[in-house]
């Protein structure tokens, strides 16, 4: 650099390299001089200038402490992402990528070598060398290019599925009930038409009594359930339950030679649709908490998961939606799972949630509106205090720069650090849909669930007992021939002192706990 004629300034131990760095840069770098193995994020900017001897790194330990990724559109949100999955690939921690718009495919390419590239590497002090990742591509139901993924409609939950087909908090309920009803009666609803069976039954002559205890199934609110599910259908989403289900622990896979594998999942066929893929996700993330056990504190993650337009969760969620997301958060990082929550804006996340994140990367926010100027403010206000006017920092910094903290290896957070970016050594944009259609196929998990299957379920059982009845020339027995010897399961389990203690503790979630997890998920065995 130009100032290493200049009398040196001490170096914190740790920072190698640091000859000359004005004295606020050096107590920034000072706080991402770690002694375990760490992510290289890039060097520090400080008055304008590239200080590529003062690097910024995130602590490999804690990165099951949750973190988020923002800025602007354009500013270079998923090339981070990129740059950071690599990294951890090469850890030996498998990644979760939700793919959006189509551009994240190009991580199992190697990249390719131009003057902007190398201009960047140069920099940053950064040995760039093409290189892929080992990865596996996914597809919500097969639509798109993947390997179909699809969840059983028991094991979604009522709580998902509300969010899913926008149901009122009263609609919501009904459902958790018509959910613990088929879970107590065996009624396995594999796919859309179960429920559907399932509803009708339940609001038939025959079925209206199986739920009176705590309230019943009335029609209106029923008819509302059988309309959103038709309209649902109607838009094509029938294919994304069913089974095969996918099993999440694939998103642990490590590839032969100890890498990580980088899981993608496809979404520019649905991308329309953002209650459904931004439900899904969590759907993964709450079977990933329900199925994993308990680790603590580990040397490197087991999963990172990156949670792609993260807005879109929150957007019109229920109370019990948002605090079994927020309880979700909080607990999976001792199963050893990083979550990323990737927006616009901080404001985008609930405060509960966003208290959670603890490693920020915030790239460039605009400020031409009275709204822009008030959610850059409050962006500000949710990071440290720093050396660093921010809302010019923020407003000032260009594609692939972005303010940094992380948590230290002891927990603490990191001074904030403008930071220019590493560029990432994979493809910067889709792979050939040839290639993506090729390493589809060739993956060992295609044949594992490409083919969907239609086993015997509640639509099948309760055809098959009406059809019973009717060749026996008498209507079923009201609330299938037991109501009047024993009160019902449902009834016994809301006659209990732990149903009614739960009701009023619970609210919204009458019944559900019992038998279900976070956000009303179930596992099945395989």
């Amino acid at each position: 650099m130009s100032d290493s004629e200049a009398p040196p300034a001490v170096a914190p131990e740790g920072v190698s390299g640091a000859r000359g760095l004005p004295q606020e840069a050096l107590e920034i770098a000072s706080g991402y001089a770690f002694a375990g193995p760490a992510l290289d994020l890039g060097v520090l900017l400080w008055d304008g200038r590239c200080l590529p001897d003062a690097r910024i790194r995130i602590p490999l330990p804690v990165l099951n402490r949750h973190g988020l990724v923002a800025g602007a559109t354009g500013t270079g949100k998923t090339k981070t992402l990129q740059l950071i999955a690599e990294q951890l690939s090469v850890q030996g921690v498998p990644v979760f990528l939700a793919d959006i718009k189509g551009d994240v495919s190009g991580i199992s390419a190697p990249g390719v070598s131009n003057d902007k590239v190398l201009a960047r590497a140069q920099e940053v002090h950064q040995e760039w060398t093409p290189a892929a990742c080992p990865a596996e591509f996914y597809a919500l139901g097969g639509m798109g290019k993947g390997i179909p993924v699809r969840a059983t409609v028991t094991s979604f939950g009522p709580v998902l599925l509300s969010k899913v087909l926008q149901l009122n908090q009263t609609q919501e309920q009904s459902l958790g009930l018509i959910f613990h009803y088929a879970d107590q009666k065996g009624l396995e609803l594999f796919d859309l038409k179960d429920l559907r069976a399932v509803v009708t039954f339940l609001t038939s002559d025959e079925g209206k009594t199986e739920l009176k205890g705590i309230g019943g199934l009335s029609p209106a609110t029923a008819g509302v359930i059988l309309r959103s599910l038709t309209a649902f259908e109607a838009q094509g989403m029938s294919p994304f339950f069913g089974e095969p289900e996918f099993d999440t622990s694939e998103l642990l896979r490590m590839a032969p030679d100890g890498r990580g594998t980088v899981s993608v999942l496809e979404l520019p066929e649905v991308q329309d649709k953002p209650q459904l893929f931004s439900t899904f996700l969590m759907w993964m993330l709450a079977d990933l908490f329900h199925d994993l056990p308990e680790v603590g504190d580990l040397d490197k993650p087991k999963l990172v998961f990156f949670f792609d337009e993260a807005h879109l969760l929150f957007t019109g969620a229920s109370k019990a939606f948002l605090e079994s997301i927020t309880q979700t958060v909080r607990l999976i990082r001792s199963k050893g799972v990083g979550v990323f929550f990737v927006t616009q804006t901080p404001k985008d996340v609930p405060s509960d949630v966003l208290a959670q994140l603890g490693n920020r990367v915030q790239h460039a926010l605009r400020a031409f509106t009275p709204d822009d100027q008030k959610a850059l403010k409050a962006t500000v206000k949710t990071f440290p205090n720093s050396a660093y006017d921010l809302e010019e920092v923020l407003t000032g910094i260009g594609t692939g720069e972005a303010v940094v903290t992380v948590l230290s290896e002891k927990g603490a957070p990191t001074p904030v650090a403008a930071t220019r970016l590493r560029a990432p050594q994979s493809l910067m944009g889709p792979v050939d849909p040839a290639a993506l259609d090729r390493a589809v196929q060739a993956s060992p998990l295609y044949g594992r669930y490409a083919q969907a299957v239609d086993r015997e379920s509640a639509y099948e059982k309760l055809a098959a007992r009406d059809a019973a009845a009717a060749q026996a020339g008498r209507a079923p027995a009201k609330g299938g021939g037991r109501a009047k010897e024993e009160p019902s399961v449902v009834e016994q389990v809301v006659g209990s002192g732990i149903f009614k203690s739960l009701a009023r503790s619970m609210g919204t979630q009458i019944g559900r706990e019992i038998t279900r997890s976070l956000f009303g998920t179930a596992r099945r065995r395989r």
